[in-house]
């Protein structure tokens, strides 16, 4: 956002009287989008292209309910009048409370489970977004928020996987299934998302008399097996990447939309960013199989047809979806 904005939306709305729930649902829509409220029914946000289509989008929802709405351009008489305005839009009680929430996850994390500290980590990174999504005009209360952040991530990732591997910038080259059959791939033992998948990935997609060994620790790997996902692995986080994708792209299984869509949800439980409707439900089936599988072998054993469905599922969906 510029220092200073010349132009601002002004949403004037009678909410709909007949439905309550119509009421609540515009009302709600107006809240996450952050708006300024001048009085009751009349509400402000900076003029953008993004912002636009949104408050036109609720006010003709609003007269589709049975309110009224008219959609204006404001601009400020001065200097101090666009500080008014601005002063509606300060988030700093809304970062102090967030940090609050993020210093209290802090103390509980080195006694979770993983599981719980992946349910905490997107509950609060969907927190973290929508404050951001509305932080019209970042100033210091951003930084120290954004600081927090990366300090609790950071923490998180430590005592989530003390071993998972850094991303690295680097060109990922076509290879030949071919030279990959019948070899011993390796990875960090209790398995989890993105091992996991790739496991099912190289046995299903690149070599299908694939051997794993899981190992105690990275070092453990022998200098003969292609180790995937840790720091140093054949196979492992490029840019962003995850290692599934890696080897997706590898092997050139990137054309399989299937595959793809399989990735996008092993990218989202494994680093957080994106949406995918059905990662909930995998990751919920996932760590139950994993508290009742006698070992990483067994676990990948259960969790093959389940993946096997997820791709057949996928690969039906049209390209839009």
């Amino acid at each position: 956002m510029n220092d200073r904005t010349t132009h601002w939306l002004l949403l004037v709305v009678t909410l709909p009287t007949s439905s309550a729930t119509a009421r609540m649902r515009i009302w709600r829509a107006l809240k996450a989008l952050g708006c300024g409220a001048l009085r009751d029914g009349v509400y402000l946000l900076p003029d953008t292209e993004a912002l636009r289509p949104q408050l036109a989008g609720l006010g003709d929802e609003t007269i589709r309910e049975g309110g009224t709405a008219w959609l204006l351009q404001a601009g400020p008489v001065d200097a101090a009048d666009e500080q008014r305005y601005r002063s509606l839009f300060d988030r700093r009680q809304e970062y102090a409370a967030f940090i609050a929430l993020l210093a209290q996850a802090n103390t509980s994390i080195p006694a979770s489970t993983p599981q719980d500290v992946n349910k905490q980590l997107r509950k609060l990174r969907r927190e973290y977004d929508a404050l951001r999504a509305i932080d019209y005009f970042p100033d210091e209360a951003s930084a120290q928020g954004e600081q927090a952040w990366r300090e609790f991530t950071a923490l998180a990732d430590k005592v989530l996987s003390p071993d998972e591997p850094h991303a690295v910038d680097a060109p990922i080259p076509r290879l030949d299934p071919a030279a990959y059959r019948a070899r011993t791939w390796a990875t960090r033992k209790r398995l989890w998302v993105d091992r996991v998948a790739s496991a099912w990935l190289i046995r299903r997609h690149i070599d299908r008399d694939a051997r794993f060994l899981w190992l105690e620790t990275p070092g453990d790997c022998p200098p003969d097996a292609l180790g995937f996902d840790f720091d140093g692995a054949a196979f492992s986080h490029v840019g962003d990447k995850v290692t599934f994708e890696v080897l997706l792209a590898s092997f050139g299984l990137d054309q399989d939309p299937g595959l793809v869509r399989v990735g996008a949800l092993v990218h989202v439980l494994d680093v957080g960013n994106g949406f995918v409707a059905e990662a909930a439900g995998f990751e919920a089936m996932l760590a139950g199989l994993r508290q009742r599988a006698r070992d990483d072998d067994d676990l990948l054993a259960q969790v093959a047809p389940i993946l096997d469905g997820l791709h057949a599922h996928f690969s039906t969906l049209p390209a839009s979806t």
